[in-house]
């Protein structure tokens, strides 16, 4: 099973940038669709954005134009520039395979808060 630890998030003003990073174990971590999740207070988790093996990308409406996903397989490490914050875009996030196992492994995350 894949396991992710997330780093890289932070209190940021709106409008500002931050970079997180995701690294995972398990050797065949290229073969893998992968995805930042972010979950806000007294909301449900939702897909902002993901990273085919292959490299294509996807993302939500909300996030488009302004975060940016890409893979290291060579590092094991998927990563999600995130610039012209919003303080909705404050929430907890997470990566994952995509779609989501039966039985997802979560690592801890990481908050970002976007906040002046």
């Amino acid at each position: 099973q894949v396991q992710f630890v997330e780093s890289g998030g932070g209190l940021v003003q709106p409008g500002g940038s931050l970079r997180l990073s995701c690294a995972a174990s398990g050797r065949i971590f290229r073969i893998y669709a992968l995805g930042w999740y972010r979950q806000a207070p007294e909301k449900q988790r939702e897909l902002v954005a993901h990273i085919s093996s292959g490299g294509r990308t996807y993302y939500a409406d909300s996030v488009k134009e302004r975060f940016t996903i890409s893979r290291d397989n060579a590092r094991n490490t998927v990563y999600l520039q995130m610039n012209a914050l919003k303080s909705e875009d404050t929430a907890v996030y997470c990566c994952n395979l995509v779609p989501l196992p039966t039985s997802p492994s979560w690592g801890q995350g990481t908050q970002v808060t976007v906040s002046s």
